[in-house]
Protein backbone atom coordinates (compact mmCIF):
# COMPACT_ATOMS: atom_id res chain seq x y z
CA UNK A 1 0.00 0.00 0.00
CA UNK A 2 0.81 3.41 -0.90
CA UNK A 3 2.17 5.31 2.56
CA UNK A 4 2.83 8.98 3.02
CA UNK A 5 4.87 10.52 6.11
CA UNK A 6 4.03 12.43 9.54
CA UNK A 7 5.91 14.84 8.69
CA UNK A 8 6.48 15.79 12.55
CA UNK A 9 7.60 11.92 13.72
CA UNK A 10 8.69 10.58 10.69
CA UNK A 11 6.18 7.69 10.69
CA UNK A 12 4.91 6.21 7.96
CA UNK A 13 0.75 6.13 7.27
CA UNK A 14 -0.84 4.22 4.83
CA UNK A 15 -2.98 6.42 2.96
CA UNK A 16 -6.44 4.42 3.11
CA UNK A 17 -7.83 4.30 6.84
CA UNK A 18 -11.14 3.47 8.19
CA UNK A 19 -14.41 5.76 9.04
CA UNK A 20 -16.59 4.63 11.60
CA UNK A 21 -19.35 7.07 11.32
CA UNK A 22 -22.55 4.81 11.34
CA UNK A 23 -20.99 1.88 10.32
CA UNK A 24 -19.63 0.69 13.49
CA UNK A 25 -22.40 2.00 16.00
CA UNK A 26 -23.77 -1.47 15.53
CA UNK A 27 -25.24 -4.93 18.30
CA UNK A 28 -22.87 -7.79 18.81
CA UNK A 29 -24.26 -9.45 16.57
CA UNK A 30 -22.61 -7.47 13.94
CA UNK A 31 -19.41 -7.75 15.40
CA UNK A 32 -18.28 -10.78 13.08
CA UNK A 33 -18.58 -9.37 9.90
CA UNK A 34 -16.95 -6.36 11.47
CA UNK A 35 -14.05 -7.92 12.47
CA UNK A 36 -13.68 -9.25 9.01
CA UNK A 37 -13.76 -5.82 7.71
CA UNK A 38 -10.61 -5.14 10.21
CA UNK A 39 -8.95 -8.07 8.72
CA UNK A 40 -9.70 -6.90 5.29
CA UNK A 41 -7.72 -3.67 6.44
CA UNK A 42 -5.00 -5.42 8.10
CA UNK A 43 -4.17 -7.60 5.28
CA UNK A 44 -4.27 -4.37 2.66
CA UNK A 45 -1.75 -2.82 4.52
CA UNK A 46 -3.93 -0.18 6.05
CA UNK A 47 -3.96 1.02 9.55
CA UNK A 48 -5.63 4.30 10.90
CA UNK A 49 -9.36 3.90 12.39
CA UNK A 50 -11.37 6.93 12.83
CA UNK A 51 -13.94 7.54 15.68
CA UNK A 52 -15.80 9.67 17.66
CA UNK A 53 -18.23 10.09 21.03
CA UNK A 54 -20.06 11.51 18.84
CA UNK A 55 -20.64 7.82 16.93
CA UNK A 56 -22.73 6.40 19.11
CA UNK A 57 -21.42 2.67 20.13
CA UNK A 58 -18.50 2.85 17.63
CA UNK A 59 -15.82 3.29 20.23
CA UNK A 60 -16.92 0.63 22.54
CA UNK A 61 -17.25 -1.86 19.29
CA UNK A 62 -13.58 -0.77 18.06
CA UNK A 63 -12.16 -1.74 21.39
CA UNK A 64 -14.20 -4.90 22.17
CA UNK A 65 -13.48 -6.04 17.86
CA UNK A 66 -9.43 -5.13 17.88
CA UNK A 67 -9.33 -6.62 21.36
CA UNK A 68 -9.74 -10.28 19.91
CA UNK A 69 -7.41 -9.73 16.74
CA UNK A 70 -3.51 -10.32 17.06
CA UNK A 71 -2.64 -7.16 15.14
CA UNK A 72 -4.89 -5.37 18.05
CA UNK A 73 -1.76 -3.24 18.46
CA UNK A 74 -0.94 -2.76 14.62
CA UNK A 75 -3.52 -0.37 13.66
CA UNK A 76 -4.09 3.44 14.27
CA UNK A 77 -6.08 4.00 16.70
CA UNK A 78 -7.91 7.86 16.32
CA UNK A 79 -10.99 9.29 18.41
CA UNK A 80 -11.95 13.25 18.86
CA UNK A 81 -13.01 14.91 21.72
CA UNK A 82 -16.64 16.85 21.25
CA UNK A 83 -17.51 18.08 23.92
CA UNK A 84 -17.52 21.65 25.48
CA UNK A 85 -15.22 22.75 28.93
CA UNK A 86 -12.04 21.62 30.26
CA UNK A 87 -13.19 18.70 32.34
CA UNK A 88 -15.96 17.44 30.30
CA UNK A 89 -13.20 17.00 27.23
CA UNK A 90 -10.86 15.01 29.94
CA UNK A 91 -13.71 12.76 31.18
CA UNK A 92 -14.86 11.97 28.04
CA UNK A 93 -11.21 11.45 26.41
CA UNK A 94 -10.51 9.03 29.28
CA UNK A 95 -13.84 7.54 28.68
CA UNK A 96 -13.15 7.50 24.65
CA UNK A 97 -9.49 5.67 25.86
CA UNK A 98 -11.17 2.69 27.95
CA UNK A 99 -14.17 2.08 25.60
CA UNK A 100 -11.56 1.41 22.38
CA UNK A 101 -8.66 0.20 25.13
CA UNK A 102 -6.04 2.50 24.78
CA UNK A 103 -3.57 3.09 27.47
CA UNK A 104 -2.03 5.60 25.06
CA UNK A 105 -4.34 6.81 22.14
CA UNK A 106 -2.54 7.31 18.72
CA UNK A 107 -4.44 10.76 17.45
CA UNK A 108 -7.21 12.32 19.44
CA UNK A 109 -8.99 15.31 17.45
CA UNK A 110 -11.27 18.49 18.43
CA UNK A 111 -14.16 17.36 16.26
CA UNK A 112 -15.45 20.02 15.00
CA UNK A 113 -13.51 22.41 16.32
CA UNK A 114 -16.06 22.50 19.60
CA UNK A 115 -14.71 24.63 21.95
CA UNK A 116 -11.18 24.03 20.33
CA UNK A 117 -9.88 27.24 22.16
CA UNK A 118 -9.64 24.56 25.71
CA UNK A 119 -9.35 21.45 24.63
CA UNK A 120 -6.25 22.15 22.32
CA UNK A 121 -3.92 23.00 25.35
CA UNK A 122 -5.34 20.01 27.10
CA UNK A 123 -4.19 17.80 24.30
CA UNK A 124 -0.87 19.57 23.81
CA UNK A 125 -0.43 19.00 27.73
CA UNK A 126 -1.19 15.11 27.27
CA UNK A 127 0.86 14.98 24.13
CA UNK A 128 4.03 15.97 26.61
CA UNK A 129 3.00 13.43 28.98
CA UNK A 130 3.00 10.59 26.73
CA UNK A 131 -0.80 9.61 26.52
CA UNK A 132 -1.08 10.56 22.91
CA UNK A 133 1.14 10.55 20.10
CA UNK A 134 -0.87 13.16 18.06
CA UNK A 135 -3.40 15.94 17.51
CA UNK A 136 -5.29 16.83 15.35
CA UNK A 137 -8.36 19.74 14.17
CA UNK A 138 -11.53 18.56 12.44
CA UNK A 139 -14.43 19.45 10.41
CA UNK A 140 -17.11 18.00 7.39
CA UNK A 141 -17.83 21.30 5.23
CA UNK A 142 -16.83 23.45 2.99
CA UNK A 143 -18.12 26.79 4.97
CA UNK A 144 -15.20 25.75 7.29
CA UNK A 145 -12.14 25.36 5.62
CA UNK A 146 -11.41 28.91 6.03
CA UNK A 147 -11.51 28.58 10.01
CA UNK A 148 -9.40 25.13 9.53
CA UNK A 149 -6.92 26.81 8.23
CA UNK A 150 -6.57 30.19 10.11
CA UNK A 151 -6.25 28.03 13.30
CA UNK A 152 -3.39 25.46 11.20
CA UNK A 153 -1.37 28.47 10.67
CA UNK A 154 -1.67 30.10 13.79
CA UNK A 155 -1.31 26.51 16.16
CA UNK A 156 0.46 23.49 14.44
CA UNK A 157 -1.46 20.89 15.09
CA UNK A 158 -0.39 17.43 14.00
CA UNK A 159 -3.32 16.42 11.45
CA UNK A 160 -6.31 18.46 10.19
CA UNK A 161 -8.94 16.38 9.13
CA UNK A 162 -11.75 17.91 6.50
CA UNK A 163 -14.11 16.64 3.54
CA UNK A 164 -12.78 16.35 0.35
CA UNK A 165 -14.03 13.87 -3.19
CA UNK A 166 -14.30 14.05 -6.77
CA UNK A 167 -17.10 16.11 -6.91
CA UNK A 168 -16.52 18.19 -3.88
CA UNK A 169 -13.19 19.84 -4.17
CA UNK A 170 -13.22 22.94 -2.44
CA UNK A 171 -10.25 21.95 -0.79
CA UNK A 172 -7.63 21.78 -3.52
CA UNK A 173 -8.61 25.73 -3.52
CA UNK A 174 -6.33 26.30 -0.61
CA UNK A 175 -6.65 23.72 2.39
CA UNK A 176 -4.73 20.82 0.78
CA UNK A 177 -1.75 23.07 -0.36
CA UNK A 178 -1.68 25.09 3.08
CA UNK A 179 -1.71 21.47 4.85
CA UNK A 180 1.36 20.42 3.25
CA UNK A 181 3.26 23.35 3.30
CA UNK A 182 3.08 23.52 7.16
CA UNK A 183 3.52 20.20 7.48
CA UNK A 184 0.64 18.94 8.52
CA UNK A 185 -0.94 15.38 8.54
CA UNK A 186 -4.77 15.39 6.33
CA UNK A 187 -7.14 12.62 7.09
CA UNK A 188 -9.99 12.67 4.30
CA UNK A 189 -13.40 12.08 5.50
CA UNK A 190 -16.16 12.28 2.97
CA UNK A 191 -14.36 10.45 0.04
CA UNK A 192 -18.04 9.17 -1.30
CA UNK A 193 -19.77 11.70 -0.41
CA UNK A 194 -22.09 10.11 2.00
CA UNK A 195 -23.24 7.64 -1.01
CA UNK A 196 -23.72 10.14 -3.59
CA UNK A 197 -21.49 9.48 -5.68
CA UNK A 198 -21.99 5.96 -6.40
CA UNK A 199 -26.22 6.84 -6.83
CA UNK A 200 -24.57 9.14 -9.38
CA UNK A 201 -23.15 5.90 -11.28
CA UNK A 202 -25.48 3.42 -10.46
CA UNK A 203 -25.21 1.22 -13.51
CA UNK A 204 -23.24 3.11 -15.14
CA UNK A 205 -19.92 1.70 -16.72
CA UNK A 206 -16.05 2.62 -15.82
CA UNK A 207 -14.39 4.59 -18.71
CA UNK A 208 -12.68 2.09 -20.91
CA UNK A 209 -9.06 3.96 -19.67
CA UNK A 210 -9.92 3.39 -16.05
CA UNK A 211 -8.50 -0.27 -16.26
CA UNK A 212 -4.51 1.37 -16.58
CA UNK A 213 -4.80 2.45 -13.47
CA UNK A 214 -6.29 -0.47 -11.88
CA UNK A 215 -9.40 1.19 -11.47
CA UNK A 216 -11.53 -1.77 -11.37
CA UNK A 217 -14.61 -0.30 -9.56
CA UNK A 218 -16.27 2.97 -8.62
CA UNK A 219 -14.91 3.04 -5.32
CA UNK A 220 -11.04 2.91 -6.56
CA UNK A 221 -11.85 5.53 -9.25
CA UNK A 222 -13.17 7.86 -6.16
CA UNK A 223 -10.30 7.08 -3.94
CA UNK A 224 -7.60 7.30 -7.09
CA UNK A 225 -8.72 10.88 -7.40
CA UNK A 226 -7.93 11.89 -4.03
CA UNK A 227 -5.02 9.71 -3.21
CA UNK A 228 -3.18 11.33 -6.39
CA UNK A 229 -3.01 14.49 -4.96
CA UNK A 230 0.23 14.49 -2.59
CA UNK A 231 -1.05 16.32 0.48
CA UNK A 232 -3.33 13.63 1.37
CA UNK A 233 -2.18 11.50 3.93
CA UNK A 234 -5.11 9.25 4.66
CA UNK A 235 -8.14 8.92 3.24
CA UNK A 236 -11.12 7.13 5.50
CA UNK A 237 -14.14 5.81 4.10
CA UNK A 238 -16.61 4.04 6.53
CA UNK A 239 -17.70 0.39 6.13
CA UNK A 240 -19.40 -2.69 7.40
CA UNK A 241 -19.01 -4.69 4.17
CA UNK A 242 -15.68 -6.94 4.09
CA UNK A 243 -15.57 -6.51 0.39
CA UNK A 244 -15.81 -2.67 0.11
CA UNK A 245 -13.32 -2.82 2.59
CA UNK A 246 -11.15 -4.61 0.32
CA UNK A 247 -11.65 -2.64 -3.00
CA UNK A 248 -10.68 0.44 -1.05
CA UNK A 249 -7.66 -0.44 0.41
CA UNK A 250 -7.13 -2.28 -3.72
CA UNK A 251 -7.29 1.74 -4.89
CA UNK A 252 -3.89 2.22 -2.68
CA UNK A 253 -2.15 0.00 -5.78
CA UNK A 254 -0.83 0.25 -8.94
CA UNK A 255 -0.76 3.43 -10.62
CA UNK A 256 -1.94 6.77 -9.54
CA UNK A 257 -4.00 9.15 -12.15
CA UNK A 258 -1.78 12.24 -12.95
CA UNK A 259 -3.65 16.22 -13.54
CA UNK A 260 -4.73 15.33 -16.56
CA UNK A 261 -6.28 12.32 -16.06
CA UNK A 262 -7.74 13.62 -12.99
CA UNK A 263 -9.10 15.99 -15.31
CA UNK A 264 -10.35 13.39 -17.24
CA UNK A 265 -11.91 11.80 -14.38
CA UNK A 266 -13.77 14.59 -13.49
CA UNK A 267 -15.06 15.45 -17.25
CA UNK A 268 -16.50 11.62 -17.26
CA UNK A 269 -18.64 12.30 -14.44
CA UNK A 270 -20.00 15.32 -15.34
CA UNK A 271 -21.01 13.91 -18.92
CA UNK A 272 -22.48 10.97 -17.29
Amino acid sequence: MIKRIIPTSGEELPVIGLGTWKSFDVSIDKYPELKNVLKELHIGGARLINSSPMYGKSEQVIGDITAGIDAVDNFFYATKVWTTGLQEGVMQMETSMAKMKRKKMDLIQIHNLIDWKTHLPQLRRWKEEGKIRYIGITHYTDAYHEELERIMRAEKPDFVQFNYSIMARNAERRLLDAAASLGIDTLINRPFGEGSLFAKVRNKPLPKWASEYNMKNWSTYFLKYIIANPAVTCVIPATANPQYAHDNVMAATGNLPDMSVKKKMVDYLHDL
